[in-house]
C-alpha cells in the first residue's frame, strides 16, 4: 500500500509558498504604493530574513534552494540599501540565475547532479529524471538570468518599448511588474515538471509544487 503523506507535510509545503511569496509581495507592494526602490529593498530584506526563519522553523533546518536565494536577496539587499544603488537588487536575479545554469548544465556531461541535493529531500526520482530536471532548471536558469538583464537595462527597456511604438515607461515599473510575472512562471514551470516526477518517483507519495522560484 502506498505511503501518503501526512497532512503535515503538506501543511507546511503550502506554508512555505505563501511565506516566500509574502517576501516578493511585500517588496512589491512597498515599491508601487512609494516608488521608492530603496525603501521597497529594506522590506525585501527584513522579509527575506523572515522567511528564512519561518522555513527553519517549519522544517528544522535550512532547504538548500531556499537559504542561496534568501542569502542572494539578503547579500544584494543590504548592498543596495547602503550604496543607495538599486543595480544590486535588480542584478541579484543575474548572479543567482546565472550561476545556477552554470552549475547545472556544467554537471550534465559529468553525469553529476547537484540539483538532487538542492531537492533531494524535496522529490525522490531515479537518476534519469534527475537528468532531465537538472537540464530543464539549468535552462530555465539560463533564459531568467538573460531576460533580467533586458529588463533590468533602462535602455534596453526603451528601446523595446518604443519598437512597439508605446510611451517610455519608467524603468523601475517595468522591472518590478517583471518580478511579479517571473514568480507566477516559475510556479506554472514548477508545477509543468510534476507530471514527470510522478512517473519516475521512487516512492510512491505525492510531491509538492516545487518552484525554481522562492520569491525572494
Amino acid at each position: 500500500m502506498a505511503d501518503i503523506p501526512p497532512p503535515e507535510k503538506k501543511n507546511r509545503q503550502w506554508i512555505r509558498q505563501a511565506v516566500d511569496f509574502g517576501a516578493l509581495a511585500a517588496f512589491m507592494g512597498s515599491y508601487f504604493i512609494t516608488r521608492d526602490m530603496i525603501l521597497a529593498t529594506w522590506v525585501l530584506v527584513g522579509a527575506s530574513a523572515l522567511a528564512l526563519a519561518v522555513g527553519f522553523a517549519i522544517e528544522r533546518r535550512f532547504a538548500p534552494l531556499p537559504l542561496i536565494t534568501g542569502l542572494f536577496a539578503l547579500v544584494f539587499g543590504l548592498l543596495t540599501v547602503f550604496t543607495h544603488d538599486d543595480l544590486f537588487v535588480k542584478l541579484k536575479l543575474t548572479v543567482q540565475n546565472g550561476l545556477l545554469a552554470v552549475v547545472l548544465l556544467g554537471s550534465l556531461p559529468l553525469k553529476k547532479y547537484p540539483f538532487k541535493m538542492l531537492l533531494g529531500s524535496a522529490i525522490r526520482v531515479n537518476d534519469a529524471a534527475w537528468r532531465t530536471l537538472t537540464l530543464r532548471y539549468g535552462l530555465y536558469f539560463l533564459a531568467v538570468a538573460i531576460l533580467n538583464e533586458v529588463f533590468r537595462s533602462p535602455a534596453a527597456v526603451t528601446a523595446l518599448w518604443h519598437a512597439f511604438g508605446w510611451a517610455t515607461p519608467n524603468p523601475n515599473d517595468v522591472w518590478t511588474s517583471f518580478r511579479g510575472v517571473l514568480w507566477i512562471a516559475a510556479s506554472v514551470f514548477g508545477l509543468s515538471q510534476v507530471p514527470l516526477i510522478m512517473r519516475n518517483m521512487i516512492k510512491d507519495e505525492e510531491p509538492g509544487p516545487v518552484s525554481p522560484d522562492p520569491g525572494l
